[in-house]
């Protein structure tokens, strides 16, 4: 299994609770597929630019093991969610 850190920009205006039902999701599937080591919720940020017309998003990072195969559903999971704004997936050095 390798390391990976995957930072998720997520719609700054949803509510809390949908927030964290998102951030519960993520990690649940990491879970089932591998092992999450650390969640870092950094909260809302400004955007460097605006996407999808929003100026603000709330940033989450997630670290991770997982086999390389499951990276690729993981991203499509993340296509597919409305509320994601951007995403990163990014394999960590050993």
């Amino acid at each position: 299994m390798n390391k990976y850190e995957s930072v998720i920009i997520i719609n700054s205006s949803l509510e809390e609770a949908k927030i964290k039902a998102l951030i519960e999701k993520f990690s649940k599937l990491v879970n089932e597929h591998g092992k999450i080591s650390n969640v870092n919720e950094i909260g809302n940020k400004k955007l460097a630019y605006p996407i999808q017309k929003q100026t603000e998003g709330y940033y989450i990072v997630l670290e991770f093991e997982a086999e390389p195969a499951f990276i690729s559903e993981l991203e499509r999971i993340y296509r597919i969610t409305d509320e994601v704004i951007k995403f990163i997936v990014v394999k960590k050095e050993a």
